[in-house]
């Protein structure tokens, strides 16, 4: 018998996540949709709290910055762990029920995080392990190509010389340090693409602008400037050595524990969509019956059931990723599948929610028009829907990237 219930030290977390997101996100969130680009100092509070649960062992509250798990590597190979993805991934469902541009601005949880917990040797572990990380992929020239890098890394003594510019790079203003993606040598194409820590006081790293959004406006999103950046030469994570066979597998790594988060932000935007509909529905007098079938119901009721089944599916598979991720197992298709459900579930779920609420989904009275526009950025960033099936299509084939394109 399979047991989905949810063990108890990770209740205690996701319950601390919800917390915050109804007592400090919730309260705050149609305030920062109108000012964007304005910092949410009430955010500030929490640094230090995240900063003490994590030293205390208690997992952190935003998510993004989880995904190493240490005790995983040493539990007994046929136990079952749910270590730092799985916590993670609770949290951000959990806060993006709140609000999900916040929860990308929750100090030191950035998204360069997970990336560093992925592919960081333990001594760069140690030393970036408390930053405030943004992830720089995204450039002019290219979107869901991520091979197609053009910034390039040139060792320098005991330094990297990096130069570039990157997009849409989240919380890109606000981070301490940005995870920049950048190849070392062209000539030997995507195995050469390597990620780089560089501080945010790195010399020749400038913020060119600050985009105006669709949604998640209380997060900062930059184009970034790198112009003879100089950082350390043990700046680079992982291992700086180039393995044409292995490719840029390394850093691919890191979207096999962001996916599941990302996906984790859509399932919490569709639940709160999802609870404030029937809210509305069961004020106006819909019934909606899990006994009856749904053709014999209130349409409105019945396009609810449907949303809701594809919510726990989306659910569903993105705890499966994260718990691939935590038991070591390879997930890059679960990974994958569970971005692309979740993705196309969180803006079905939030539109239709608008458009079944009428005029009070449409106003500002209610923050279902909030979510109806961030949850569209759920299903771009960290691999569009259309690229997230082109993986799954590719892995349940066993089709290469030359081979299916």
């Amino acid at each position: 018998m399979i047991n989905l219930e949810l063990p108890k030290k990770l209740k205690a977390s996701a319950n601390q996540a919800h917390q915050v997101a109804s007592q400090i996100f919730r309260p705050i969130s149609r305030k920062y949709d109108l000012a964007e680009h304005a910092y949410p100092v009430e955010l500030d509070t929490m640094a230090a709290m995240v900063e003490g649960l994590a030293d205390s062992g208690t997992q952190k509250i935003g998510g993004a910055a989880g995904g190493r798990n240490d005790e995983a590597a040493e539990t007994d190979i046929l136990a079952n762990a749910n270590g730092g993805n799985m916590s993670a991934l609770l949290n951000a469902l959990e806060t993006s029920w709140g609000d999900v541009g916040l929860m990308l601005t929750i100090p030191y949880q950035g998204l360069g995080n997970a990336a560093i917990a992925a592919v960081a040797t333990d001594e760069q572990l140690a030393r970036f392990g408390k930053v405030w990380a943004s992830m720089a992929i995204t450039e002019p020239s290219f979107g869901s190509d991520s091979a197609a890098v053009t910034t390039t890394a040139v060792l320098d003594g005991d330094e990297w010389v990096l130069n570039g510019e990157k997009i849409f790079v989240t919380a890109g203003e606000r981070s301490t340090h940005i995870v920049v993606w950048a190849s070392v040598d062209k000539s030997l194409g995507r195995a050469a693409i390597k990620s780089f820590v560089v501080p945010r006081d790195a010399p020749g790293l400038s913020v060119a602008r600050l985009e105006h959004k669709l949604g998640i406006k209380a997060s900062d999103t930059a184009v970034l400037l790198l112009q003879d950046c100089r950082i350390p030469a043990d700046n680079i994570l992982g291992s700086p050595e180039v393995n044409v066979e292995k490719g840029f597998a390394g850093v691919m790594q890191t979207f096999d524990n962001t996916r599941p988060l990302v996906a984790a932000m859509a399932i919490g935007v569709a639940r709160a969509a999802l609870e404030e509909l029937r809210t509305i529905l069961t004020e106006a007098g819909v019934e909606i019956s899990y006994d009856t079938p749904a053709m014999n119901q209130h349409a409105a009721a019945a396009e609810f059931l449907r949303m809701e089944a594809d919510y726990e599916s989306a659910y569903l598979l993105a705890l499966r990723a994260a718990w691939m991720a935590d038991n070591k197992k390879p997930n890059s298709l679960e990974a994958s599948m569970s971005k692309a459900k979740a993705g196309r579930t969180g803006t079905d779920v939030t539109l239709k929610a608008v458009e079944l609420a009428g005029t009070l989904g449409y106003s500002q009275r209610l923050l279902l028009e909030k979510w109806g526009r961030d949850s569209k950025i759920l299903d771009i960033f960290e691999g569009t829907q259309q690229i997230q099936q082109l993986i799954v299509a590719r892995r349940v084939l066993g089709k290469t990237s030359a081979e299916l394109k």
